[in-house]
Protein backbone atom coordinates (compact mmCIF):
# COMPACT_ATOMS: atom_id res chain seq x y z
CA UNK A 1 0.00 0.00 0.00
CA UNK A 2 1.85 3.44 -0.98
CA UNK A 3 2.29 5.51 1.99
CA UNK A 4 1.48 8.86 0.96
CA UNK A 5 -2.20 8.20 1.39
CA UNK A 6 -3.33 9.56 4.23
CA UNK A 7 -6.61 10.07 6.60
CA UNK A 8 -8.31 13.12 5.54
CA UNK A 9 -6.29 13.83 2.09
CA UNK A 10 -7.99 14.59 -1.16
CA UNK A 11 -7.39 12.67 -4.09
CA UNK A 12 -8.48 12.06 -7.55
CA UNK A 13 -9.25 8.37 -8.63
CA UNK A 14 -11.16 6.16 -11.19
CA UNK A 15 -13.97 3.91 -11.08
CA UNK A 16 -12.96 0.72 -11.72
CA UNK A 17 -15.56 -1.51 -10.54
CA UNK A 18 -19.12 -1.34 -8.98
CA UNK A 19 -21.17 -3.58 -6.50
CA UNK A 20 -24.40 -3.04 -5.38
CA UNK A 21 -22.60 -1.98 -1.78
CA UNK A 22 -20.26 0.66 -3.10
CA UNK A 23 -18.18 1.61 -6.25
CA UNK A 24 -13.68 0.54 -5.98
CA UNK A 25 -11.93 3.82 -6.77
CA UNK A 26 -8.23 3.13 -8.39
CA UNK A 27 -5.98 5.72 -6.54
CA UNK A 28 -2.74 4.88 -8.07
CA UNK A 29 -1.61 1.76 -10.12
CA UNK A 30 -1.10 -0.69 -7.06
CA UNK A 31 -3.91 1.05 -4.43
CA UNK A 32 -7.74 1.04 -4.63
CA UNK A 33 -10.40 1.69 -2.23
CA UNK A 34 -13.80 1.59 -1.38
CA UNK A 35 -16.17 4.23 -1.53
CA UNK A 36 -19.48 2.54 0.17
CA UNK A 37 -23.57 3.69 -1.30
CA UNK A 38 -23.60 5.51 2.32
CA UNK A 39 -20.58 7.81 0.91
CA UNK A 40 -21.28 8.45 -2.42
CA UNK A 41 -23.29 11.46 -2.54
CA UNK A 42 -25.75 13.35 0.32
CA UNK A 43 -28.78 11.73 0.27
CA UNK A 44 -30.50 8.36 -0.23
CA UNK A 45 -28.50 6.00 -2.86
CA UNK A 46 -30.89 3.15 -4.16
CA UNK A 47 -28.68 2.07 -6.92
CA UNK A 48 -25.19 3.16 -7.74
CA UNK A 49 -25.17 3.14 -11.22
CA UNK A 50 -27.62 6.09 -11.10
CA UNK A 51 -24.43 8.13 -9.99
CA UNK A 52 -21.06 6.26 -11.08
CA UNK A 53 -20.06 4.48 -13.91
CA UNK A 54 -16.81 2.36 -14.52
CA UNK A 55 -14.48 4.76 -16.03
CA UNK A 56 -15.51 7.85 -14.25
CA UNK A 57 -12.71 10.04 -12.43
CA UNK A 58 -13.99 11.19 -8.81
CA UNK A 59 -12.52 13.00 -6.46
CA UNK A 60 -12.66 11.07 -3.11
CA UNK A 61 -11.77 12.06 0.65
CA UNK A 62 -9.94 8.82 2.61
CA UNK A 63 -11.70 8.15 5.46
CA UNK A 64 -9.75 5.50 6.60
CA UNK A 65 -7.07 3.39 6.20
CA UNK A 66 -6.05 -0.21 7.42
CA UNK A 67 -2.70 -0.95 6.73
CA UNK A 68 -3.07 -4.99 8.12
CA UNK A 69 -6.07 -5.37 5.62
CA UNK A 70 -5.18 -3.60 3.06
CA UNK A 71 -8.43 -1.74 2.97
CA UNK A 72 -9.07 2.18 2.57
CA UNK A 73 -12.48 3.76 2.95
CA UNK A 74 -13.20 6.66 0.65
CA UNK A 75 -16.10 8.79 0.31
CA UNK A 76 -17.31 11.54 -2.34
CA UNK A 77 -19.57 13.13 -0.79
CA UNK A 78 -17.26 14.54 1.70
CA UNK A 79 -15.62 16.58 -0.77
CA UNK A 80 -19.08 17.94 -1.65
CA UNK A 81 -20.57 20.73 0.09
CA UNK A 82 -24.11 19.61 1.58
CA UNK A 83 -27.68 20.90 -0.46
CA UNK A 84 -29.60 23.25 1.64
CA UNK A 85 -32.45 21.52 3.24
CA UNK A 86 -35.91 22.75 2.79
CA UNK A 87 -37.70 23.24 6.02
CA UNK A 88 -39.87 20.26 6.91
CA UNK A 89 -42.88 20.99 8.34
CA UNK A 90 -43.38 20.45 12.29
CA UNK A 91 -45.12 18.02 13.15
CA UNK A 92 -47.89 19.03 15.94
CA UNK A 93 -46.91 19.09 19.04
CA UNK A 94 -49.16 16.55 21.84
CA UNK A 95 -51.20 18.03 24.07
CA UNK A 96 -50.36 17.54 27.74
CA UNK A 97 -52.88 15.93 29.70
CA UNK A 98 -55.28 18.17 31.52
CA UNK A 99 -55.38 18.62 35.15
CA UNK A 100 -58.60 17.95 36.73
CA UNK A 101 -58.69 19.63 39.94
CA UNK A 102 -61.23 17.79 42.69
CA UNK A 103 -62.57 19.32 45.66
CA UNK A 104 -62.60 17.37 49.02
CA UNK A 105 -65.92 16.16 49.26
CA UNK A 106 -65.36 14.41 45.71
CA UNK A 107 -65.57 10.91 45.26
CA UNK A 108 -62.51 9.06 43.34
CA UNK A 109 -58.74 8.08 44.76
CA UNK A 110 -57.87 8.56 48.19
CA UNK A 111 -54.81 7.53 49.67
CA UNK A 112 -55.81 4.71 52.82
CA UNK A 113 -54.82 7.21 55.15
CA UNK A 114 -57.62 9.65 54.33
CA UNK A 115 -60.27 6.84 53.78
CA UNK A 116 -59.45 5.17 57.16
CA UNK A 117 -61.01 7.50 59.33
CA UNK A 118 -63.87 7.59 57.33
CA UNK A 119 -64.34 3.80 57.62
CA UNK A 120 -63.77 3.51 60.85
CA UNK A 121 -67.18 6.06 61.37
CA UNK A 122 -68.74 3.88 59.24
CA UNK A 123 -67.99 0.50 61.10
CA UNK A 124 -69.20 2.11 64.09
CA UNK A 125 -72.89 2.52 62.61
Amino acid sequence: MSEKIETGSILTGKVTGIQPYGAFVALDENTQGLVHISEITHGYVKDINEHLKVGDEVQVKVLSVDEAAGKIGLSIRATEDAPEQAAKPKRPRKRPAAIISQDDDSQGFNTLKDKLQEWIAQSKQ
